[in-house]
């Protein structure tokens, strides 16, 4: 196809912007990764359960991009959907252009359809601590903005009670020299998310979003929680 010399400036020129926000958000990745983390994030709260239920329950965590919180619970067995949404806002259907601007109040989240009696909400919450910074306010490494916070968003109050263990747990582990800044709040209303943000990292994990800053947390949940992984 022939193109004139305008249409063939707008493409390089296009082309160029493209590869700049590439090489930004490489930048932010790499400012990330250069912060120190802690060797082991691996918490031990199994024991916190009560009896599990014999019915399917649901979870709901925000822990940054909801592209890594589905990417890596996809992976945990006993899980049976992970569906990518808002919630947590003051508007109603807010769009992810909307939600992105963080004027909603809403956080990216993952809701999490799990039988109880292959795992339990406390071995989510294990992987939860485990494949995130739960000390870094309103930010998840180059993702900054309330969107983009720590959040557990509870079902029931069993499911608060043993969030709230957690936190405690986690923050007396010595695995963060920072405090848990995790909220624990209830769920309202959960808004899925449009169709293109489900399966994203099996979709399109060759995108340099999914291999700087997706890969890591599920590599890191395959070497850190090999026992919770579906066969």
């Amino acid at each position: 196809m022939n193109l004139d010399k305008p249409a063939l400036f707008h493409q390089i020129f296009i082309s160029m912007i493209r590869q700049a926000l590439s090489y930004f958000t490489f930048l932010l990745t790499l400012a990330a990764c250069s912060q120190p983390q802690p060797t082991n994030h691996k918490l031990q709260l199994a024991t916190m359960d009560t009896l599990p239920s014999d019915s399917i329950e649901i979870a709901t965590f925000g822990a940054g991009c909801f592209w890594c919180v589905e990417a890596v619970y996809q992976q945990v067995n006993g899980v049976s959907k992970v569906e990518s949404g808002y919630a947590g806002g003051q508007i109603k259907n807010p769009t992810y252009k909307e939600v992105c601007t963080g004027r909603t109040g809403h956080a990216e989240v993952c809701q999490i359809t799990f039988d109880p009696r292959v795992v339990s909400f406390n071995q989510l919450l294990e992987v939860f601590f485990g494949t995130h910074d739960p000390t870094t306010l309103n930010r998840q490494g180059g993702d900054v903005g309330t969107q983009y916070r720590s959040s557990i968003m509870y079902h029931s109050e069993a499911q608060k009670a043993s969030a709230e263990l957690a936190i405690k747990a986690a923050n007396a582990s010595g695995n963060w020299s920072d405090p848990i800044v995790t909220e624990v709040v209830p769920i309202d209303t959960f808004y899925r998310a449009e169709d293109y943000h489900m399966d994203y990292f099996n979709l399109h994990g060759e995108q340099p979003y999914c291999q700087m800053v997706v890969r890591p947390k599920v590599e890191k949940f395959k070497k850190t929680f090999s026992e919770y992984m579906k066969k």
